[in-house]
Formats: structure tokens, C-alpha cells, sequence
């Protein structure tokens, strides 16, 4: 699975909604975790979610908090763990642009291209400025591309179906009889 990436002023966005549960270290790995996700290594990644989870548990009701804590989980290769917790922050919070574009674009990397179209034309229609915008566009583009190459959940075989046609073997087998020569 591919991880989720954000640009820096998206993090600069999200980490505004609480600077008190994102101070010091915490806001310090998360820069470095937008930057390049392989710089974490795993103990540094450990450390961010088990903090990233402590500050939804203070603040449950701040959706960006589960969003990033979706996105760190993406980086440390849990995915289905980042899908709920992404799904949360929608349910949370459905006109949360920022929601629904991380949401979308993680339904887009584990290749379920039609909720994920979805979800980032949820993100467009609530985006609030230009580059919100343009995030939204570029990620419906890659959906768009992704769908009309077959490159979605169950693209491949049918892709390959219409490539080799599949012929079935009789289900009755014949036997010959075999001769043995003895010497």
C-alpha cells in the first residue's frame, strides 16, 4: 500500500486545529513525517500514534486529529486501522474538507476507485480556496485515469478475462488403457 502524502501547508492547517496536543516532539515528527514518510523509523512512528491516539482521547470531537492519526497509520502500513479512523473523521465531521480528501485518496491507493471518487468530489464541492481546489482536481484526475485503465479492486481479472479467454476442460477425463511389458 502506498501512504498518504500532504503537502506542508496542509500540515501547517491541520496542526493549527490543536497546537496544545501537538506541541515539541510531536509537531517535530509529524513535520518530518510530511516531508519524507520513510525518515520515521518505526519506534519514532509507534511513539506518534500512541500520542496521536492520546490527544483524540483529550479532544475526540476535533476531526483533524483523526485525520492525521488515519495518516500516520497509513505511513506505518495499517491500513484498515486508518480507513476507520478516517471514516470516523467524516462521520464526525462531513463538511471537513480535509476529511474527505485523505479519505478519499486512501480508498484511491487500496484501489476502490468508485467510493474514492466519490469522497473527493465531496472534498471539491467543500473546498474553501484555490489550492484546496486544486488538491481535489488532481486527485479525481488520478481516480479517473486509474478507473478508465482498469487499475481498481477486481480490474486486473477482468482485464485479463477479456485478454485470455478462459477455456474449461471437460470434466470427463478419458483414460487409456495402459500396457506394462514385463522383461
Amino acid at each position: 500500500m502506498k501512504k498518504l502524502t500532504i503537502d506542508s501547508n496542509e500540515a501547517r492547517e491541520i496542526s493549527m486545529t490543536s497546537p496544545a496536543l501537538l506541541r515539541g516532539e510531536t509537531s517535530g515528527l509529524l513535520l518530518r513525517m510530511f516531508r519524507d514518510p520513510r525518515v520515521l523509523e518505526p519506534k519514532e512512528r509507534g511513539d506518534l500514534i500512541v500520542q496521536l491516539r492520546r490527544a483524540v482521547g483529550i479532544e475526540p470531537q476535533v476531526p483533524e486529529l483523526r485525520v492525521l492519526l488515519g495518516m500516520v497509520l497509513c505511513v506505518d502500513l495499517q491500513a484498515q486501522e486508518a480507513l476507520e479512523c478516517l471514516r470516523e473523521a467524516t462521520h464526525q465531521a462531513p463538511d471537513c474538507f480535509i476529511a474527505r480528501l485523505k479519505f478519499g485518496e486512501l480508498l484511491m491507493r487500496l484501489r476502490i476507485c468508485d467510493q474514492a471518487a466519490e469522497e473527493t468530489q465531496r472534498a471539491a464541492q467543500l473546498a474553501t480556496n484555490d489550492f484546496q481546489a486544486e488538491l481535489a482536481r488532481k486527485q479525481a484526475a488520478t481516480i479517473r485515469t486509474m478507473l478508465r485503465e482498469g487499475i481498481e479492486r477486481g480490474g486486473y481479472s477482468s482485464l485479463l478475462s477479456r485478454l485470455i479467454p478462459f477455456r474449461r476442460r471437460s470434466r470427463k477425463t478419458e483414460s487409456s488403457p495402459v500396457l506394462v511389458g514385463s522383461r
